[in-house]
């Protein structure tokens, strides 16, 4: 029988609220009280923003003499790491720099790099880590764009600087680097700030207290990142998505504690893939490198018990063909993560082959740098190597601080068949998305319409929930890892007095993975140009690593309306 509203039973909570709670709950916005909800908010007590920052103090405080940095003859600890990076925040400060502001970097991978990864936002400012491959004109840009406050410069990039400096509208305070293992270190390099890096330290309070994110969502990091259309796009970094992205590195590399971590992946790029915070965390070593050449590493992994390292597939490469006197005393098992352009199966296989241990990941300047990872089963071990590094050559599944991974369809965002055969872009969500493009709102929209961030790469979903990367939308040249915009050499092939149409794509590279190549249709009195001259141009007017390696002369496949078909 049907009951009526009057003969309904009350519930227990209808049954044991008194009128007065309900005021109280009209009070809170008529809002019901949570069963689990104390008497207490969030407070110091129970809640703190993550932050990468505070690996260091960890590190200091229960490893303080653990070796923390080896550069050429300088050694030192977490404690001295620590005290030396509260020295460089307080420099910052006493200079007017603080929360919100920017800080540019241009070095390679020296100390003065690592301490900026923690100094500068324990003064609560923003780290822009310059690629020291670019050209001034690019530099001056991201100088422009990001509001650098003060540069922090290596002198052997003085020249570079020093015009990126005088086509600025900025000018930041700079603070030369004279590095003692640099090619200027007999004459301390070209100066072209007021004083140097050491010296700035020594202005620095060693008591300084860091400033603490007010909100984990705080900006932490700018990183720029090539695209499609000319300007560079700025990369914006959390303390959240940091912090966890360099605690993702640990899981997925099964690291112990104290790593011997070997700096050949650019500290630059993506900050590290997060391994600045990941080696602190762990109270780990850092062996900086300032140059990636055979000889060094090997020298490294032999001199320095080196276990860890990371790079593109151009590293790979290079320690595949390093000869036998470079290879020398080289007899230990060090693991190897590498991602940028996919590593070619046989690459893989040759370099387990020679003693090392590849695991493969794959990711995106907009994600902290690795966020996908092939994560290994072991009942693949029994298969033939070349099977194993056919496996191994898929990008896999996500990291564990990734919440979303998916191949979908690009408009609908539809789910491909797990059946290795469709394609779709690549979409990824989560905490180690970024947070957005710097002063690009239309970009950052679209970047993550339908609730997604889209890669823009396009792949596969294999049965067993592992993605394979097929081909890139975006035409993106991916350089020893490093990406290269087709439509920006093409630009400057086009200023070229002798070029009547130009198309740049991707050629397969054994040392650098891929470089571009530019299809080239001349005018037609300018029959004598060669592709030397092409490329000597080239040279002249944009980064040495964008430069084509290869010229090809002939018309240009279009469609019927008149669109250069690049495939």
């Amino acid at each position: 029988m049907k009951q009526t509203r009057k003969s309904q039973p009350k519930t227990r909570t209808q049954a044991k609220t008194p009128a007065k709670t309900g005021r109280k709950t009209a009070a809170r916005g008529k809002r019901a009280r949570h069963p689990y909800e104390t008497d207490l908010a969030r407070v110091g007590a129970n809640y703190e923003p993550l932050s990468p920052i505070t690996f260091l103090a960890r590190a200091a405080a229960v490893y303080p003499r653990h070796p923390a940095i080896v550069h050429g003859t300088i050694r030192r600890n977490w404690a001295e790491t620590h005290l030396r990076c509260r020295r460089l925040a307080s420099a910052l400060t006493q200079r007017g720099i603080g929360r919100g502001d920017t800080v540019a970097l241009m070095a390679p991978n020296i100390p003065a790099a690592y301490e900026a990864a923690f100094g500068v936002p324990m003064a609560g400012a923003v780290l822009n880590a310059l690629n020291v491959r670019l050209d001034a004109e690019a530099i001056a840009f991201m100088l422009d764009h990001g509001g650098a406050k003060a540069l922090l410069t290596d002198t052997e990039f003085a020249p570079v600087i020093a015009k990126a400096l005088k086509l600025a509208k900025r000018k930041p305070v700079v603070i030369d680097i004279a590095d003692p293992m640099g090619p200027n270190a007999a004459d301390r390099g070209a100066r072209l700030g007021k004083i140097e890096y050491e010296d700035f330290l020594a202005e620095g309070d060693p008591d300084f207290t860091p400033l603490r994110p007010r909100d984990e969502w705080d900006a932490l990091a700018l990183n720029y990142t090539s695209g499609t259309t000319g300007n560079p796009k700025g990369v914006v970094y959390h303390h959240r998505g940091a912090y966890l992205n360099a605690v993702g590195n640990v899981l997925v590399w099964n690291m112990a504690h104290h790593p011997v971590y070997l700096w050949t992946l650019p500290m630059f790029h993506c900050n590290g893939w997060c391994f600045p915070w990941t080696v602190a965390a762990m109270g780990g070593t850092n062996v900086c490198l300032r140059r990636v050449e055979a000889e060094a590493i090997f020298a490294a992994i032999r001199d320095r018990g080196v276990t860890h390292m990371c790079g593109a597939p151009i590293v790979l490469n290079l320690l595949i063909n390093a000869s036998e006197e470079e290879r020398a005393g080289f007899n230990r098992k060090v693991e190897v993560m590498t991602a940028a352009s996919a590593p070619p199966a046989a690459v893989i296989e040759k370099m387990e082959r020679v003693g090392f241990h590849i695991t493969h990941v794959y990711g995106l300047t907009e994600v902290y740098g690795p966020a996908v990872v092939c994560a290994w089963h072991g009942e693949w071990d029994d298969l033939p190597s070349e099977e194993k590094a056919v496996l191994k050559a898929r990008q896999g599944v996500r990291y564990h601080v990734l919440d979303g991974l998916m191949v979908a369809d690009t408009e609908t965002l539809a789910p491909v068949p797990s059946d290795g055969q469709t394609i779709g872009e690549v979409f990824m969500r989560g905490n180690i998305v970024m947070k957005g493009y710097l002063k690009n709102p239309k970009a950052t929209r679209e970047a993550f319409r339908g609730g997604w961030f889209h890669t823009g790469d396009l792949g596969v979903m294999h049965e067993n929930g592992y993605i394979e990367l097929k081909d890139r939308s975006k035409d993106i040249i991916i350089s020893g890892g490093e990406n290269i915009s087709t439509i920006e050499v093409e630009g400057v092939l086009y200023r070229h007095p002798a070029v009547l149409e130009a198309a740049v794509v991707a050629r397969p590279d054994e040392k650098w993975g891929e470089t571009p190549c530019a299809f080239v249709t001349l005018k037609p009195d300018a029959s004598a140009v060669s592709a030397d001259d092409v490329i000597a141009y080239c040279r002249e007017n944009m980064a040495r690593y964008k430069v084509p390696r290869t010229v090809v002369f002939g018309p240009l496949p279009k469609t019927s309306t008149g669109k250069i078909q690049k495939f």
